[in-house]
């Protein structure tokens, strides 16, 4: 059924075009009996509000683009509750894209999100992001962009939302040393992304501040997939053999490691006990149950959000280059508890 226009709508009433406009738009200019008729002729003839072109003459589209890795990811799709959440109370649309870990994808999504004027970028950048080439054009256009999680360090026009990973990477290993652990390896992400960094800098850390090892040899890079996480084990069973604790930068990549463990006979936490980072909800129902760095994702998709509109309506001037950081907390399993 093709849709009622303005046009019609005055035709049928044999009533100026102008009239029936602002009438629809509630102005005080249009006499209360006129506006009534038109809105009731309205209704009979099905017409709707075409929202884009009147966003579009008012430069303002009420949606922000959120592009997350991967939305499967548990703290991912619980990141884009908090973001819907708060977009909703304001008033704005959400348009939520994922880059599956690919910076050629991310490029065109930012590029597609910009050419559809959105009013604001939410980002949690992919493993494969190295530099923000592609984001400068948000701050070409005046379009607001905040990173949550995952992000690219010394943007001058961005704002942050992030979680205090060091602290996480200390705490996680600082309980595994707690649990009498004394050679610990730890499965971390790519090196160019800071949240990596960060957990890595903590396990080191925590490592030092106890004089343990923390060689090379214990520190095993991978794009933290499952499948990683069994084959690091063999790999650091065989190069190192006498490790008695895995801190792992992700749940998945630590599942994996469980499941290689048991393939290679050794038992969970006993042997060789493991802490993860994330909190999945699988984490919870695996046998054993998983150590784990909580990190809330949906404050920090909350808080993001408030952020970025904030920054679009202009009520703080402040938000770029303004970072909130956020303190991660363990959730003690049965990965860890050693007898």
């Amino acid at each position: 059924m093709k849709k009622a226009t303005i046009h019609e709508i005055a035709r049928s009433l044999n009533i100026d075009s102008s009239t029936v406009s602002r009438a629809l738009n509630d102005s005080p200019l249009v006499k209360k009996a006129t506006k009534d008729l038109i809105l009731k002729k309205a209704r009979e003839m099905g017409y709707k509000r075409n929202l884009l072109a009147s966003n579009l003459r008012r430069n303002k589209s009420n949606t922000i683009g959120v592009i997350v890795p991967r939305i499967s990811r548990h703290f991912f799709s619980s990141t884009i509750a908090g973001i819907e959440e708060a977009a909703y109370k304001d008033g704005f649309n959400v348009i939520i894209c994922q880059s599956l870990e690919q910076l050629n994808r991310e490029q065109r999504i930012v590029e597609n999100l910009l050419q559809n004027r959105v009013d604001g970028i939410l980002i949690s950048v992919s493993m494969e992001t190295l530099k923000g080439s592609h984001l400068e054009q948000c701050a070409v256009t005046d379009t607001p962009l905040v990173f949550f999680d995952r992000h690219i360090k010394d943007l001058p026009y961005s704002g942050q939302v992030l979680i205090d990973d060091f602290h996480g990477g200390f705490v996680a290993t600082e309980h595994l040393i707690l649990k009498g652990c004394k050679k610990i390896a730890h499965f971390t992400g790519p090196k160019n992304l800071e949240i990596y960094k960060n957990r890595l800098a903590g396990y080191r850390s925590a490592m030092e501040e106890h004089d343990l090892e923390n060689n090379g040899n214990l520190i095993l890079p991978s794009s933290l997939m499952e499948s990683d996480g069994f084959k690091l084990v063999a790999k650091l069973l065989d190069t190192v053999g006498d490790v008695d604790g895995i801190f792992c930068a992700n749940d998945l990549v630590a599942i994996g490691a469980m499941k290689g463990l048991k393939a290679l006979g050794k038992t969970i936490p006993d042997d060789i006990a493991i802490v993860g980072f994330s909190n999945e909800p699988i984490s919870e129902i695996i046998e054993p149950s998983l150590t784990t760095i909580d990190q809330n994702g949906e404050s920090i998709g909350r808080l993001a959000c408030e952020m970025l509109l904030r920054q679009i309506t202009r009520t703080d001037k402040m938000i770029r280059n303004k970072t909130v950081v956020l303190t991660p907390k363990l959730i003690e399993r049965e990965s860890s508890n050693r007898r």
